[in-house]
């Protein structure tokens, strides 16, 4: 089992820039590959981003790609969502999911694909 935490969220002017961190709990963190996904307000939650089990292979919603950086520290049981130059449509709760995956095996953007998610954390853009 693992328990996964978000953090970093908050409002931030559009062109501006947040990093997100999700602690997980465990010691099976580096077993899993990770994900964020967003739901905006009365929208479906959708892939933003993930990254492998060895940190080696990423991947990307095309909204977001040259904008948002993910990066994972296995040592810290921790992985980070960067996002910069933020628009108003990236205004979201954003989620951190733990996939079941190979070791550099590219992160898949299901949502049911992924079995242990955090609860989420609020990132507001304003114009």
């Amino acid at each position: 089992q693992v328990q996964l935490v978000e953090s970093g969220g908050g409002l931030v002017q559009a062109g501006g820039s947040l990093r997100l961190s999700c602690a997980a709990s465990g010691r099976t963190f580096s077993t899993y590959a990770m994900g964020w996904f967003r739901q905006g307000p009365g929208k479906e939650r959708e892939f933003v981003t993930g990254i492998s089990r060895s940190g080696l292979n990423t991947a990307f919603a095309d909204s977001v790609k040259g904008r948002f950086t993910i990066s994972r520290d296995n040592a810290k049981n921790t992985v980070y969502l960067q996002m910069n130059t933020l628009k108003p449509e990236d205004t979201a709760k954003y989620y951190c999911a733990a996939q079941i995956s190979g070791l550099n095996s590219r992160p898949t953007s299901y949502t049911h694909d992924y079995t242990y998610w955090g609860q989420g954390t609020q990132v507001t853009v304003s114009s």
